[in-house]
């Protein structure tokens, strides 16, 4: 139920919603502005989740005449956002311990506070998990960077409880915004890391490194029958890839036979490489062996 990514979506709501509530109680019973600040950080993770249900529900419809693409780069927008929820979430914090220390707040019942972020540790820590697993199944690059929101959301709850754990115990009351403030530092980098990924798909960046390796390496295994290629340009949109070569085939080969190795190759790399699509454009061999990157072995044939 939970396996794809609107069920994953769905769930997120409903946990960040839970916890909210949760949250909102136990700041109110305890007094402590840093689970308030907790309560501040999961809506806009609730935020966050909305932004992905409808992204994820827009960015899994089919091609259409006015998007002939698909509509994959929402995905890519909503992570974007996210990034930029999380860099917030990180500002909150900090604003929220500075307010703290300047005016040194008490905590009047700190137990309320240890118990609401110690289920929320436990919470996010399943559902940034099963996210995580969700979203590298199906490639869904929103999920990925809700995963990341949900985890940066730990850390923070982590500072928290343990600045109420050092507060009911020592009476520090500074301790508990200061460290607060070096999670926010953490959650700042995992906003960057965030952001990164679906920027690169908003500007049609090329397909990692390591990817391409497995393109190249499937061209190379289909034997003499491909002289060469070049022109190839990959991107990546939401959680599809899009790939286009030209392919330069021996004379000697006939229409059938390179449709045939145009098909194998796409299965080929679709296989290792889901959700892509292959765009061939073939050529033949024009005898001055510049292409022959791929197999030089194969101008014997022409």
């Amino acid at each position: 139920m939970f396996s794809t990514e609107k069920g994953a979506a769905n769930l997120l709501i409903g946990v960040v919603v839970s916890l909210i509530l949760l949250k909102v109680v136990a700041g109110w019973i305890s007094g402590s502005i840093s689970v308030f600040a907790q309560s501040a950080d999961s809506f806009l993770d609730l935020f966050a989740g909305l932004v992905t249900f409808f992204a994820v529900r827009v960015a899994t419809k089919p091609a259409d005449e006015e998007h002939p693409f698909g509509h994959g780069k929402v995905e890519d927008m909503a992570g974007v956002v996210q990034g930029i929820l999380i860099f917030i979430a990180a500002v909150l914090i900090v604003c929220s311990s500075v307010w703290r220390i300047i005016n040194r707040t008490p905590v009047e019942l700190a137990e309320a506070g240890m118990v609401a972020m110690a289920v929320s540790m436990i919470a996010s820590i399943l559902l940034s998990r099963h996210l995580l697993k969700v979203s590298r199944a199906t490639g869904s690059v929103v999920l990925e960077a809700n995963a990341r929101n949900i985890t940066a959301d730990i850390y923070s709850t982590a500072a928290v409880l343990v600045g109420l754990l050092v507060v009911r115990f020592t009476g520090l009351n500074i301790l508990d915004p200061v460290i607060a403030i070096g999670i926010a530092i953490y959650i700042a980098k995992i906003a960057y890391d965030a952001i990164n990924k679906p920027l690169l798909g908003l500007v049609d960046a090329s397909l990692p490194h390591t990817e391409q390796t497995v393109i190249k390496s499937c061209l190379a295994e289909q034997g003499n029958q491909i002289v060469g290629f070049h022109e190839l340009r990959t991107r990546r949109s939401g959680n599809q890839r899009y790939i286009d070569l030209h392919l330069v085939m021996a004379k000697n080969i006939s229409l059938e036979q390179t449709h045939r190795v145009c098909d194998l190759l796409e299965h080929d790399i679709q296989a290792r490489l889901p959700r892509t699509n292959v765009t061939i454009h073939v050529e033949p061999c024009d005898g001055k062996c510049e292409y022959c990157s791929a197999n030089p072995s194969a101008c014997q044939t022409k």
